[in-house]
């Protein structure tokens, strides 16, 4: 039998904003969901405030920048690990740029990644910041998307160890 290299993810998604009269009008609802995966906790989540969501809960724009961001990590930390570098902290703070177009949809003009990689005394500097190149090209979220995907990495050295 041959290694099956399809995966799927199930999710669901449930409204929970129902305030009695469904969605009756634009603001007789609010925009409030649980994205439930199971055998997990489940995240609330709502729209941006911009679109009369509750800023306390998540939004899917946000949870987009977050996957791209985390999956990017995530190859990150195996290419480092099988070429010796050690990390000891890996921070992102993505940013990610919607427009927004005249009749009310709008799409993704680009995310940029901006991880502060620390790595041990002794780990190579250089090829840390080259395996960022190597780990977006593996992202399976990155090579997703219709849109940019920059990364705009730094590397320091660890003091304190």
């Amino acid at each position: 039998m041959a290694n099956d290299k399809t995966h799927r993810y199930r999710t669901q998604v449930l409204w929970t904003g129902n305030l009695g009269q469904g969605t009756a009008s634009y603001r007789a609802y609010e925009r409030s969901h649980e994205i439930v995966v199971e055998g997990k906790p489940p995240i609330s989540g709502s729209s941006d405030p911009a679109f009369r969501g509750d800023k306390t809960k998540y939004n899917p724009e946000e949870l987009l920048v977050a996957s791209i961001s985390a999956c990017h990590m995530l190859w990150y930390l195996h290419l480092c690990a099988e070429a010796s570098i050690v990390v000891t902290h890996y921070l992102d703070q993505a940013v990610g740029t919607m427009l927004e177009t005249e009749d009310g949809g709008g799409c993704f003009a680009e995310v940029v990644l901006k991880p502060v990689v620390t790595i041990a005394p002794g780990s190579d500097k250089k090829q840390a910041e080259k395996l960022h190149e190597q780990a977006h090209h593996f992202c399976f979220v990155a090579n997703s998307m219709n849109f940019p995907v920059l990364c705009e990495p730094s590397i320091q050295t660890d003091t304190a160890l």
